[in-house]
């Protein structure tokens, strides 16, 4: 091979090379690069006491009108995460029926309001209240903690027996059943732990940093 078309095949070689490595690098989606980003400036601490908390004293009653919108916080989320949505009548606040794709677990779930029938899917604060409370919630003004329980960018709606067996759990306890949000699960929590200035526990702070080095 001439020396010509050695040297051009190598330049298409290194232009491939060049072009993969830039498209490996931007195929990260934002909340991936934020999320490895903002880790390592959330405080770590350990975590604090219990004592005190008490989610109506402290977070308010569930689901309070913050945004004065006419509907309650749950009926926002319902309205916001769900599809195939059924009203009571011309009232556009109560979701009667409604289909969830449930990020926790993957699955489709039907809704349906009723006693017995709309803890099927529940509302779930992605960093827990009770989470919240030891790693710095407890220091805020009553305001803020009301503010917080309901903020939708906390808020998903979820699963109702993922959202159990989560309780008040931290990312070193406990992940989404489905593997393939997890990654999305401990960006959103980074996100809102961010957005409070809520600590991490070296536990936790291992374990977020250890799933997002696999994303």
């Amino acid at each position: 091979m001439g020396r010509t078309l050695w040297s051009a095949v190598a330049a298409i070689a290194l232009a491939a090379v060049l072009n993969t490595t830039v498209s490996a690098t931007t195929s990260k989606p934002a909340w991936l690069t934020l999320a490895r980003a903002q880790l390592p400036t959330l405080h770590v601490e350990a975590t604090a006491s219990m004592i005190g908390y008490d989610r109506v004293k402290r977070f308010g009653p569930p689901w309070k009108d913050v945004d004065g919108n006419g509907c309650d916080t749950r009926d926002d989320i319902l309205k916001r995460d769900m599809t195939k949505l059924e009203f009571e009548g011309a009232d556009t606040c109560h979701v009667q029926s409604g289909r969830l794709h449930d990020p926790y677990t993957g699955k489709f779930i039907n809704f349906v309001r009723g006693s017995k029938t709309s803890l099927a899917v529940q509302i779930d604060h992605v960093v827990a209240l009770a989470d919240a409370w030891r790693t710095g919630a407890q220091k805020w003004t009553q305001n803020r903690r009301v503010a917080y329980a309901n903020d939708p960018d906390v808020l998903l709606a979820v699963d109702g027996p993922s959202n159990n067996a989560k309780g008040d759990d931290d990312a070193s306890q406990w992940l989404p059943p489905r593997k393939a949000y997890d990654c999305r699960y401990v960006a959103r929590q980074i996100a809102v732990k961010k957005k409070y200035t809520l600590w991490v526990t070296p536990t936790e702070r291992d374990a977020m940093a250890n799933q997002l080095a696999g994303c």
